[in-house]
């Protein structure tokens, strides 16, 4: 489904479950849809399943929205003292549409929680006491914790999920990853089918392609990351240069968001330093997750200037996060939207585009770690492995069960409003938006994010095919086109399967990998154990031969020299 659907979708005040890979555009959707509400008139709580994934979005934490806080369980007196609380009361009553973004980090039992809570405060049988719900996220994420070893419940498998008949709208637009291999990895880790060869594409990430920006390391403990990032700043040379948070309004809150800000309340940063954008600011030139290091410090305040990897000088001046609540802040802290970048746990690189990581999988312990993290990077040239453990790859298998679901209802929601009548569907937006005691606005909402452009996915291959067909070798093309060569091999054999290339047209190739000398005991292996997989190749030639060499063995097997 495309954006424009989910958007038309969501304005009918039906309930939805806004789902889709990383970098499919959930979060532009979901800041398009508020931004419609509230031009409609249309009172929307923002919620989130945690402090951090809040604090991107602007809203609070469900736990504290519902009043329901930390508690594990709900009874029936915890239920009448939540609504005596005039606040809760107020916001649960005043609203009429309520999101909880990053839902796959949301125990089953919150869910239920909630549902009790609005149902009791709105005095409605209806699922949720009749507000539309927007539930945003994507199971394969990370997976929710759980206290004391309790059994954990998918927020899918709540009873107030099924309460509520949720639509389905699964977005299938890729705007964050620009590599056709990585996509295929990652979607081979949603399917549960990785093999021996996607092990042995992330062995041979080795190397970091761009060149001035040193690559954010990714670990799945916080002990790792504050040894690194600390240990990386002492090295440094120079005057130490220190910038202080500050804050305003209630304590409980302000606390609230300095604990989920990934901007720390005492930045030390040192020319050299390397950095780490944590807010979207595109006038400026950067964006959540954006590297960079310190090359200088600027004017009276001393702020710091920072070069991205794209050789971008951007003043990075203070940034501030608050929470709200009915248009009025609650609490604000302000900080430079920076962070030291040399290692970041992969649970707080969530909702990230990173250009250049350094991925240690060696420690994974739970479902998902492998695929947010490698989820985090735009491209296979952009990434180096540091650590990998047998499990690390692992995903839930009722997650890919529940996926195939939610893409069959995507589908059939899609038909079902492609078959009305455009009128029929802009009456429904009208009579929503009444309901809720707003008026329609018509024309385009202006939203202060910027969409993400379309990735061109059909190019990638002619660009390499250009350079080949120039007589360039794949160590060339993959300095050329800043990949790694185990991409560019992974274009020559699509270029081939697409029958867009020749034997001719390789000739330059084979000439440099000594083609005639090898070519008898790679074919012959071929012959035996099929082409399909590289390590039985690779096992039947007595590992002489590099795993290129054998991809060049397969690319002329497929191109009919047997």
């Amino acid at each position: 489904m495309n954006q424009e659907t989910a958007l038309t979708i969501l304005k009918t005040g039906g309930n939805v479950f806004l789902t889709g890979e990383p970098g499919a555009g959930k979060t532009y959707v979901l800041n398009n849809y508020i931004a419609w509400l509230e031009a409609c008139g249309v009172s929307v709580a923002v919620t989130a399943s945690t402090g951090i994934a809040a604090t991107h979005i602007g809203g609070m934490t469900i736990h504290a929205w519902s009043g329901i806080g930390a508690r594990d369980t709900l009874t029936n007196y915890d239920l009448d003292q939540i609504a005596t609380r005039e606040v809760v009361v107020r916001r649960v009553k005043k609203a009429s549409v309520l999101v909880i973004d990053e839902i796959s980090m949301l125990d089953g039992k919150i869910i239920d929680m909630v549902n009790a809570v609005t149902r009791k405060i709105r005095a409605s049988q209806e699922p949720f006491g009749g507000l539309q719900v927007v539930l945003v996220g994507d199971f394969f994420q990370l997976p929710p914790v759980t206290r004391n070893g309790d059994a954990m419940r998918y927020a899918y498998e709540s009873r107030g999920w099924e309460e509520a008949r949720l639509l389905v709208c699964y977005l299938g637009d890729q705007y964050r990853q620009e590599d056709e291999q990585l996509l295929g990895l990652l979607h081979s880790i949603r399917r549960n089918e990785v093999d021996e060869e996607h092990f042995t594409l992330l062995q041979e990430q080795t190397d970091i392609t761009y060149e001035g920006v040193e690559p954010t390391k990714l670990y799945t403990h916080n002990a790792d990351v504050d040894t690194v990032n600390a240990g990386k700043l002492s090295e440094l040379k120079g005057q130490k240069s220190v910038f202080t948070m500050s804050s305003m309004g209630r304590k409980p809150v302000v606390e609230a968001l300095v604990k989920t800000c990934l901007s720390p309340w005492s930045l030390e940063l040192k020319i050299d330093a390397m950095v780490m954008c944590t807010k979207n600011n595109f006038e400026a030139g950067y964006v959540n997750g954006t590297l960079g290091r310190v090359v200088a410090f600027e004017g009276l305040e001393g702020y710091p200037v920072i070069e991205t990897a794209e050789g971008n000088r951007v003043t990075i001046k203070p940034a501030s996060w608050s929470m709200s609540e009915d248009k009025k802040v609650l609490a604000e802290i302000t900080q430079l939207p920076l962070r030291l970048a040399w290692a970041i746990t992969i649970h707080k690189s969530q909702g990230m585009s990173l250009d250049a990581v350094e991925i240690d999988l060696s420690k994974a312990f739970v479902f998902g770690q492998g695929y947010v993290a490698l989820s985090r990077v735009r491209s296979l040239a952009g990434l180096k492995m540091l650590g990998m453990n047998p499990t690390a790859l692992r995903i839930d298998p009722k997650i890919v069960k529940s996926d195939e679901k939610f893409r069959t209802l995507s589908v059939e929601a899609e038909t079902a409003f492609d078959e009305m009548d455009e009128s029929e569907v802009s009456l429904m937006h009208e009579r929503f938006v009444g309901s809720c005691g707003g008026k329609l606005v018509k024309g385009k909402v202006e939203v202060k994010t910027k969409k993400f452009e379309r990735v061109k996915k059909v190019s990638t291959y002619e660009e390499t095919k250009e350079l080949l067909l120039a007589g360039k070798g794949v160590k060339e093309i993959a300095k050329a086109r800043e990949m790694t060569e185990s991409t560019i091999w992974s274009h020559v054999e699509k270029l081939v399967e697409m029958k867009s290339i020749s034997l001719t047209d390789i000739d330059h190739i084979l000439v440099a990998n000594d083609w005639s000398v090898v070519k008898d005991p790679l074919l012959k292996a071929i012959r035996k154990v099929g082409r399909e997989k590289l390590k039985p190749i690779f096992e039947e030639t007595g590992e002489k031969y590099d795993y290129n060499l054998i991809r060049l063995a397969r690319i002329v097997h497929d191109l009919g020299q047997n």
